[in-house]
């Protein structure tokens, strides 16, 4: 680190520890406020490791520990399509030292199944930092090379086309079910708890198709993955000649903007101070180049604005849900 960033490091450590210091209670009367942050900070990543997002956000995390001037940890906590951080965020300490990253599932689910937490009430939204939208792939030599194709055996083969996802209730399942279970075609599900494993198993034929995020990017590049089709508003820049769904008849954009948040009640000095740091942290060239192995760039949104999205996603997921009538039973 050069010296005029060692520089800037200390001088903005210094003011972010003035916030933290009006923003935390004291113990008691002769009690001295804690700088924050004191120790490490832990950051929940609700996917298996060596995924595209945790291999990103492992490295966010390190970026921002620069910042902090105290480690911030990272801990997996994969299954259940992306929602087992939530109960982790409900039951921690309200002080900065957890957060976890928020993805799109966590504001559908509570529509779908019964749970304890509530993604807007339990959560103190801190940064948005990207999203990702999704594609259909098949293995470089399978004879499905097209959406088409896809949905042609499904049709000669009823329940014996077998796709992949990334769990139960996830924004690919969502999406298989508009496409061909609302037509009435019918398919095997199989979720997995990440991209890594999935991707293994399109590539070696344990499924024939599978949908997931563009952390697929890479194995799509190298030709061991063949993309049919995104789900985006339009083409990508990186695959321009892959289709979107709207172009084949398919009213259907689906993207999935993500950020980190921390328990309820977070004190907005703490707030702040993560804020400032991730959003350092996200916007270093270096991570801006790993999330483009994936074809995703920054998408921010500071502590108000990602949480008036929050809101937005929540009462949206709803009304897709109630839309596919899979809403759960008295909600």
């Amino acid at each position: 680190m050069r010296l005029h960033d060692r520089i800037d490091r200390r001088g903005w450590l210094r003011r972010a520890a003035a916030l933290a210091l009006g923003a935390l209670p004291l113990g008691g009367a002769m009690a001295s406020p804690e700088i924050f942050p004191s120790r490490p900070v832990t950051l929940w990543v609700p996917w298996p490791a060596g995924g595209a997002t945790d291999v990103s956000l492992r490295l966010l995390a390190e970026l921002a520990s620069v910042w902090l001037g105290q480690p911030v940890l990272t801990e997996n906590r994969g299954g259940a399509g992306g929602t087992l951080a939530m109960p982790v965020l409900q039951q921690a300490r309200p002080d900065g030292y957890t957060v976890a990253q928020m993805p799109q599932p966590v504001f559908r689910v509570p529509h779908t199944q019964k749970v304890l937490w509530d993604p807007i009430r339990d959560v103190t939204p801190i940064i948005q930092v990207s999203g990702v939208t999704f594609g259909v792939l098949a293995a470089a030599a399978s004879r499905i090379r097209s959406l088409d194709d896809l949905f042609a055996f499904a049709r000669a083969r009823p329940g014996e086309l077998t796709i992949a996802t990334n769990g139960i209730g996830t924004t690919p399942h969502m999406v298989l079910e508009e496409l061909l279970t609302a037509r009435g075609l019918r398919y095997i599900h199989v979720p997995y708890k990440g991209t890594a494993e999935q991707l293994n198993a399109i590539a070696g034929g344990q499924v024939m198709a599978g949908v997931n995020s563009t952390g697929f990017g890479p194995a799509v590049d190298t030709g061991t993955l063949r993309l049919l089709v995104t789900f985006g508003a339009e083409r990508s820049k990186r695959w321009p000649e892959v289709p979107v769904l709207r172009e084949l008849g398919f009213d259907i954009v689906a993207k999935s903007p993500f950020g980190l948040a921390g328990p309820r009640g977070l004190p907005p000095g703490v707030v702040t101070v993560l804020h400032e740091a991730f959003k350092k942290a996200m916007f270093d060239q270096r991570f801006k180049d790993e999330l483009a192995k994936y074809d995703q760039e920054i998408d921010y949104l500071g502590p108000e604005a990602y949480a008036q999205s929050c809101r937005e996603i929540f009462a949206q997921e709803r009304a897709m849900v109630d839309k596919l009538g899979l809403a759960r039973a008295g909600s």
